[in-house]
């Protein structure tokens, strides 16, 4: 009952494959208008750091950084699942972090207070899977984790976006395991683009990649001092 002169208009924030093949479904002959390049590029005033390390290492390394955000800065830390959000909470709540988690099986209630005491800052640190997170606007997030790396380079910059919102500066902190291997070479890309220092160890993997396979390298160890964690379609138009 839809009339066939109807105008159907669809919005996105981003482009990646997955939204242009459902503009392709339900748009027919569509202009497309969009602000700025196409290109996949990262936000500029986010300083980005990469730790190529271990699974074993990663909580170290991000109680470490942590420290230097203990004055109250927000905080967004992203993991892969559910299970690994709530351990990852109950490790740094026992270690004093003012953390909470959200995703998916926690119910609206319990999200919307986890989000108020988060925007409020009596919980600067929030941990979230990408689901749970997807939607938020905090402005004044200092620090975005990625304690497990996203599936694909367009979540990467998703996520880091979080932080250096509206012209302010932000920090972004990956842990780069083995198991993002495939993801190092579009990685340099995106970090050469903004100007940002890209680790030698991901520098090499991305060369010894040249038909996207699996590549071999030497991961930092953890040291000594190191505890054990159990985480694992149409016309264009610019403006």
């Amino acid at each position: 009952q839809i009339r066939p002169d109807r105008q159907t208009l669809m919005w996105s924030a981003t482009w990646p494959k997955e939204v242009q093949a459902l503009a392709r479904d339900f748009l027919n002959n569509a202009y497309q208008v969009h602000v700025g390049s196409l290109e996949l590029r990262a936000n500029v005033n986010i300083q980005q750091i990469v730790e190529v390390v271990t699974d074993y290492a990663k909580y170290d390394r991000l109680t470490y950084h942590l420290q230097n955000f203990n004055d109250g800065s927000k905080v967004i830390i992203f993991v892969e699942t559910k299970k690994g959000c709530d351990q990852l909470t109950r490790s740094l709540r026992m270690q004093h972090f003012p953390a909470r988690a959200m995703h998916g099986d926690k119910s609206q209630q319990e999200r919307d207070e986890t989000l108020s005491e988060f925007k409020l800052g009596r919980s600067p640190i929030l941990i979230a899977t990408d689901v749970a997170a997807r939607g938020l606007d905090v402005k004044d997030v200092m620090l975005v984790v990625n304690f497990d790396m996203p599936t694909n380079i367009e979540d990467y910059i998703h996520r880091i976006g979080r932080t250096g919102r509206a012209g302010s500066k932000g920090i972004s902190v990956s842990f780069f395991t083995e198991k993002s291997n495939k993801m190092a070479g579009e990685l340099v890309n995106i970090l050469t683009e903004a100007k940002q220092v890209i680790p030698p160890d991901l520098e090499r993997l991305s060369m010894s990649q040249p038909s996207g396979g699996p590549g071999r390298m030497k991961y930092n160890r953890p040291s000594s001092s190191t505890t054990s964690s159990s985480f694992n379609p149409g016309s264009h138009h610019r403006f």
